[in-house]
This record gives structure tokens, C-alpha cells and sequence, in this order.
């Protein structure tokens, strides 16, 4: 049996609800770093021993791809 504190309790959440369809926000787009580093950053030449990644070696490694010479700024 449900006390009448935890009916209220529930009858509030259920009211508070909104109760129309979600409507989803538009994501921005990730940049070409932000692409590579998500591809790679399983890899485990760029991973230390703690699981951290090498981001600098991730970034020296970065430059050489077609990705970033399309990219980059004069």
C-alpha cells in the first residue's frame, strides 16, 4: 500500500512532465582535430601506461594528414 506522502510524491512527477514530443538540438560539427583524436584515441601508440592520452604525438601526427594541410591557415 502507498502512503499518501509517496502518492504525492509520484502524482508530482507525473504532472511535471511536459508531456509534448522532445524535440533534439542540432549538434555542431567536430573539427578535423577533434575527428582524429576521436578516431585514434583508442590506439595504443598514442596512450601512456595510465591511459592518458599523447596529445602531442596525437598533434605532430595530426599536421602530417591531408585533413590538416586542407585546413590549415596562411
Amino acid at each position: 500500500m502507498i502512503s499518501e506522502y509517496e502518492r504525492g510524491f509520484l502524482e508530482g512527477k507525473k504532472s511535471r512532465s511536459g508531456g509534448g514530443k522532445r524535440v533534439s538540438k542540432t549538434r555542431k560539427t567536430l573539427s578535423a582535430w577533434q575527428k582524429f583524436v576521436k578516431a585514434n584515441s583508442s590506439k595504443k601508440k598514442f596512450k601512456f601506461a595510465n591511459g592518458k592520452l599523447k596529445l602531442k604525438s596525437m598533434g605532430i601526427a595530426y599536421r602530417k594528414t591531408a585533413a590538416y594541410k586542407r585546413n590549415k591557415k596562411k
